[in-house]
């Protein structure tokens, strides 16, 4: 007779997953059933803190009242109708977000890939149809250390080995310079340069915060120099960083601004970009699309998420609680981390040399109840929902502090 332990709910359920899902990722040894607010329970019937919310597409939490309502009240009208007819919701949703972004127009996609893509494609034409560059030799300037998506274009400038080696050749156009250095920014300017793409703060990187004033510099040199700024706000929107954007910290408003995520209020993937009609004028009919893109109920969750910013509570909320994180991040001892960074609710926990890998830090979390993630080898990144207690983050930060001492 077998003296091995019977496999559990969560081992039944991890085997079948691995046996017909493709290895695109390395997931945390959990089957989720069931969630509500920063809390998601397990097949295995045990509660764990999410403090990652779904790289910040949970913003809201899981299951939100507000935008479960406002989906289940579409569910029972319309729910496509694809972008050849017009539906009654549409106007609303494009009023809301342009509104919030101060922009003239928004234009909708679904993941934050194609959200980027459409930036791309925007950018490329506005450099050719309004600034005048030579047909085909546009450039965007980039940044090592980004994160924008995984489609062949964006990870042709991807400088992590992981998202780009072995999937060229990709499409020429693009200059990456060091995150952070406005002197490289402004050296890798040149006549053809139509717009800069930017993370205002770099999650996958590990949660890097760029210099004080860079953004404001970024914004600057594309003003001297008849350059489009991007901003993705992606996973920096949308309240997590304390304000509504990242570029907010910096009293900088893009070009474009580029969203998704938290958009979607954790239940649909909703993208938009956002520009002025002097910028997103320069697309017509057949030039770009998405059959899902703006479906009435990507627009009413999205809708609703805009109203649910309009009070200022979830900034608030993530000014405040992300302070108080922070201050308990920064007590952690010296000997176990290097650095934390970030902003709001939102850190990167930066593992001292001689440490455990970040993933067996996670793993460590796991087992005590807490969902985060490594960010590369060395960081932990913490992202938890805006709707967090303060006694939540307190006993999430002391898991970690167990987890960093816990023997090898």
């Amino acid at each position: 007779m077998s003296s091995d332990p019977a496999p559990t709910p969560t081992d039944a359920e991890l085997a079948r997953a691995d046996a017909h899902s493709a290895r695109n990722y390395h997931p945390l040894p959990v089957v989720l059933e069931t969630a509500s607010g920063a809390w998601a329970r397990g097949v295995d019937g045990i509660d764990y803190l999410d403090m990652l919310a779904g790289y910040s597409a949970l913003n809201f939490g899981h299951r939100h009242p507000r935008l479960v309502g406002a989906v289940e009240r579409q569910l029972g009208r319309l729910t496509l109708t694809s972008r050849a007819f017009q539906h009654s919701v549409f106007a609303d949703f494009c009023e809301a977000v342009s509104g919030l972004c101060g922009k003239d127009a928004v234009l909708p996609m679904n993941t934050g890939a194609e959200a980027v893509e459409t930036a791309l494609k925007l950018a490329r034409r506005w450099g050719y149809d309004v600034k005048g560059v030579e047909p085909d030799r546009a450039e965007i300037i980039t940044f090592d250390g980004n994160f924008h998506g995984r489609t062949i274009a964006i990870v042709g400038f991807s400088t992590d080995p992981d998202a780009h080696d072995g999937f060229g050749p990709y499409p020429p156009g693009f200059r990456t310079v060091p995150y952070g250095d406005i002197a490289a920014v402004a050296a890798a300017v040149t006549a053809n340069t139509v717009a800069i793409l930017l993370e205002p703060i770099q999650g996958e990187a590990g949660v890097l915060v760029p210099p004080d004033g860079f953004l404001a510099a970024v914004r600057a040199l594309c003003d001297e120099h008849g350059i489009l700024m991007l901003a993705d706000e992606i996973q920096s929107g949308l309240g997590r960083t304390g304000e509504t954007f990242a570029c907010d910290h910096e009293q900088v408003v893009p070009d474009v601004y580029i969203l998704g995520k938290a958009l979607g209020g954790g239940i649909l993937p909703v993208s938009v970009v956002a520009a002025d009609w002097s910028v997103m004028g320069v697309i017509g009919p057949g030039q770009h699309g998405s059959t899902f893109g703006g479906n009435p109920l990507a627009c009413v969750v999205g809708t609703e998420v805009v109203r649910m910013l309009e009070s200022g509570e979830f900034q608030r909320r993530s000014r405040e609680l992300g302070e108080y994180m922070h201050s308990l991040l920064a007590a952690l001892p010296v000997a176990a981390v290097a650095q934390v960074r970030g902003r709001g609710l939102w850190a990167g926990v930066e593992l001292a040399a001689g440490q455990p890998s970040a993933r067996i830090i996670c793993e460590r979390l796991l087992a005590r109840r807490v969902l985060a993630k490594d960010a590369h080898e060395g960081t932990i990144r913490l992202a938890p929902p805006l709707v967090i207690e303060r006694g939540e983050i307190a006993w999430a930060v002391e898991q970690l502090a167990d987890s960093l001492r816990e023997e090898r």
